[in-house]
C-alpha cells in the first residue's frame, strides 16, 4: 500500500507558475513510476505526464509540452509536477497516481495502469 498526498495547488494567473508535488508514504518510492493526471469539472480524467522509476524516462501530453516539467525525487519520496506559462484551460485536479513496476525505464500514460492514488489538489488558472 502507498498513500500518495498532493500539495501545492492554488490560483494563480494566466501565464504564472505553481509547483504541485506528491509524497509518498513507502520508502521503496523508487520501486514505483509516477503519472499526473487531471480533471476539470465536467471533464474526464486526462494523463498530464510520466515519469519512470529512475527518472530517466518522461512523457508528456502534447497540450504541456515545453509548458510542464515532472520530476522526482527518489531520496525523500517525492514526485514533482513544475507548472510554468499556465493557462485557463490548465485549471483542474491534478492528481498523482503510482505503480510499482519490475522496469526502471517504462513510463505509463493510462490510468487503468495506476493501482495508487492522490486526493488530489486543485489549480486554478485565471485570465
Amino acid at each position: 500500500q502507498v498513500l500518495l498526498v498532493e500539495s501545492g495547488g492554488g490560483l494563480v494567473q494566466a501565464g504564472g507558475s505553481l509547483r504541485v508535488s506528491c509524497a509518498a508514504s513507502r520508502r521503496t518510492f523508487s520501486q514505483y513510476a509516477m503519472g499526473w493526471f487531471r480533471q476539470a469539472p465536467g471533464n474526464e480524467r486526462e494523463f498530464v505526464a510520466a515519469i519512470s522509476r529512475s527518472g530517466g524516462q518522461i512523457i508528456y501530453r502534447d497540450s504541456v509540452k515545453g509548458r510542464f516539467t515532472i520530476s522526482r525525487d527518489n531520496a525523500n519520496n517525492l514526485a514533482f509536477l513544475q507548472m510554468n506559462s499556465l493557462k485557463p484551460e490548465d485549471t483542474a485536479v491534478y492528481y498523482c497516481a503510482a505503480r510499482e513496476t519490475y522496469s526502471v525505464d517504462n513510463v505509463y500514460p493510462r490510468q487503468e495502469n495506476y493501482v495508487y492514488w492522490g486526493q488530489g489538489t486543485q489549480v486554478t488558472v485565471s485570465s
